[in-house]
């Protein structure tokens, strides 16, 4: 594995697809998934130049954050349990996956412990497929009230995972789907809302192009995951 031309590629891939969608290569944020890699590959691809990295799981986050590079950024990726709050709150920056109320009332309890404001992303389940994690669309719009009236909170915008196909192409009406809530959800606010977290390796030009600010990818930096021992 070759982290160094896979940056390169992926790079590329990047610039082509923000030339394709007429938007500045600076308006897209690589994440790079680091779940299941060792702190000596975040320490290689943190030499090359990536500073943003997005982990899945508390447990492995909690394990590997201290040994990588104290200058590094953290976002937490991955579907969050209540009971793992109070480490998300202290380990990252973002939290990219608040799919319901009663998470982000723990976060916010959690984030008025630390003294911090916690900017979060809303997951949406789009495809509203029974195997994901996410808001439904329309229980978003009724809640996001009450979202917003949490005081530690800050909404910085909504995060969705498209349905897995070999044809990125078929990711594109959810990705446009997500940008579309987020404008309703802007409405609601009476405020812009920074990001849109969608795309992974195999379908991030779509998401770029359908108005991703960030892109998780994973596979296309680092290989196929290890398998978990």
């Amino acid at each position: 594995m070759d982290l160094a031309s896979n940056l390169s590629a992926v790079e590329q891939r990047l610039a082509a697809a923000c030339a394709c969608a007429g938007r500045e290569r600076s308006s897209v944020t690589l994440v790079a998934v680091s779940k299941g890699q060792p702190p000596e590959l975040v320490q290689a691809a943190a030499d090359l130049g990536l500073t943003l990295f997005g982990e899945n799981k508390m447990q492995e986050a909690r394990a590997k954050i201290p040994l990588c590079p104290g200058r590094l950024r953290w976002h937490m990726i991955g579907h969050l349990q209540t009971n793992k709050v109070r480490d998300a709150v202290h380990f990252f920056e973002m939290i990219h996956s608040v799919d319901s109320l009663a998470l982000a009332e723990e976060v916010q309890k959690q984030a008025e412990k630390a003294a911090k404001r916690m900017p979060v992303l809303l997951e949406v389940n789009v495809a509203g497929e029974a195997s994901k994690f996410g808001y439904a669309p329309a229980r978003l719009l009724q809640e996001l009230g009450q979202l917003n009236a949490l005081p530690r909170l800050e909404i910085h915008g909504l995060m969705t995972m498209a349905p897995w196909s070999p044809d990125a192409e078929r990711a594109r009406p959810v990705f446009r789907r997500l940008r579309e809530l987020k404008q309703e959800c802007e409405q609601l606010l009476g405020a812009p809302l920074a990001h849109l977290s969608m795309g992974m390796s195999g379908d991030f030009e779509v998401a770029v192009e359908e108005g991703a600010t960030l892109v998780r990818i994973g596979t296309a930096l680092f290989g196929e995951r290890r398998p978990a021992k």
